[in-house]
């Protein structure tokens, strides 16, 4: 059995030492609290985004201090530089560098920069009683850019690991039409809206993304979101866009479009929600499968959070996911449940759980990328010879870990270091990890996400 390359260990071995010599009295954002229905359980909070495509993060997305509300419009704009950066230690240091089964995390035994992450936004407040408008541009620099660029995007302008992508660039409105709640829409680009994981690392409870994040969702969309608030209770979603990860012209792989549909409701005083939403549209590139705008890929997402208690949480995700075409001789599935449990032991910490399983029946949405730009010669139609594939699999994963949040003085609006342990297994009689030799990998690593 191959040993841990030594590269990662000084970068541990400092965030051990950080651990210990950091103040841990209260957290930037709290975690005291635990979540209400909806929230990240590292948040504490129940997101804007749940209940409407508002310029705030999407459902997991972590609460900022409030503020003292603006004067004029401008005096709402804010701006936000963040940092990630981690590794993934795999003791088994697999031939193809690979950990198989995770795609933001996939270099085993590298420490990477995930993201540099700078976003200028006007969030506009969905509960306002009159017309509310604002923006948001975000832009990521990092490991993480190789999935989340917009085909069209800069595809071809870094030929390392380290890339760019445009995430968010968008204009939003809260129109005071139809019902008392109004409706909310946002065009542009933007980050999907569906699952309980987010591009954004400071809204999730771990480094390490899981099945569902990876292979089942959309990660970003060109097109518009709307969002009518029925009642206090019930929120309704529809959109349309050019399709999952595309833009327009030859920024798209098909000539089809896609959208959005679904629900959201608010039981208990926000302590039970339910977010429930599709994606469908032709998904397939042109290049490679004939008639690709005849098939569809459907991407199906339940999330249920329920708050216990004001330290426990509680999350399930549903996914289903189906494409029409496949490998070209019948519809592909995939499908598979994420629970969360969150439990916040004071202001600074919280600890966090995730068991998954996640059925990929036909061998097509499970897979590894060791080139650079694979992921996305993939999505175009163009060959891509990194592609690390696997059998028809049932996988399952657990995750165990933490968050912690020291107070740092200014100009640092936040931090948070995350250490976890993650063991994957194939409930088949298949060998995807560590280059297809092994049933089961394990491993473990840290991120840390520096706000300011």
């Amino acid at each position: 059995m191959k040993r841990i390359v030594g590269t990662a260990a000084p970068w541990l071995l400092s965030c051990s030492l950080l651990a210990v010599l950091s103040p841990s009295a209260a957290a930037q954002v709290p975690v005291g609290a635990a979540p209400a229905a909806g929230a990240s359980p590292a948040s504490g909070v129940v997101p804007a985004e749940q209940a409407a495509p508002s310029n705030e993060p999407k459902p997991g997305a972590e609460a900022k201090a409030a503020d003292a509300a603006p004067t004029t419009w401008a005096g709402g704009i804010k701006i936000n530089l963040q940092f990630e950066g981690g590794a993934i230690i795999n003791p088994v240091n697999p031939d193809n560098g690979l950990n198989f089964g995770q795609l933001f995390t996939d270099r085993a035994n590298q420490f990477v920069m995930n993201q540099a992450l700078f976003t200028v936004q006007r969030p506009i407040d969905p509960k306002s009683s009159d017309y509310d408008f604002g923006f948001k541009f975000q832009a990521l620099y990092g490991t993480d850019a190789r999935y989340t660029q917009f085909m069209g995007e800069l595809n071809r302008t870094f030929a390392t690991k380290y890339q760019l992508a445009f995430i968010e660039a968008n204009v939003a409105a809260h129109l005071p039409w139809l019902t008392e709640g109004g409706i909310d829409v946002k065009a542009g680009q933007f980050a999907t809206p569906l699952g309980f994981e987010t591009i954004d690392p400071s809204t999730n409870p771990f480094y390490s993304h899981s099945y569902i994040f990876n292979f089942g969702l959309p990660l970003v969309s060109m097109g518009a979101l709307a969002v009518t608030h029925v009642s206090p209770m019930l929120d309704l979603y529809l959109g349309v866009d050019s399709g999952v990860n595309t833009t327009v012209g030859r920024g798209d792989n098909n000539t089809a479009a896609a959208g959005t549909a679904g629900f959201g409701l608010t039981f208990l005083d926000g302590k039970l929600t339910v977010l429930a939403l599709s994606h469908f549209g032709p998904e397939n590139p042109s290049r490679t499968v004939p008639n690709a705008d005849g098939f569809y890929r459907y991407l199906n997402d339940i999330l249920v959070t329920y708050k216990a208690s004001d330290v426990l949480s509680f999350t399930t995700e549903l996914n289903l996911i189906r494409d029409d075409f496949g490998l070209g001789h019948g519809a592909a599935n995939g499908f598979g449940v994420a629970q969360y449990v969150s439990y916040a032991l004071n202001e600074s910490v919280a600890l966090n759980a995730r068991a998954e399983i996640y059925r990929d029946d036909n061998g097509f949405f499970v897979a590894g990328f060791r080139g650079y730009h694979d992921f996305m010669n993939a999505q175009l139609g163009f060959p891509a010879p990194g592609l690390v594939a696997a059998p028809p699999t049932t996988y399952s994963e657990i995750t165990l870990g933490l968050t912690w949040k020291p107070t740092l003085p200014a100009p640092i609006s936040g931090l948070m270091i995350r250490p976890e342990v993650r063991y994957d297994y194939a409930l088949t009689n298949t060998k995807p990890f560590n280059n297809g030799s092994d049933r089961g990998a394990f491993t473990f690593g840290s991120d840390f996400v520096l706000s300011f």
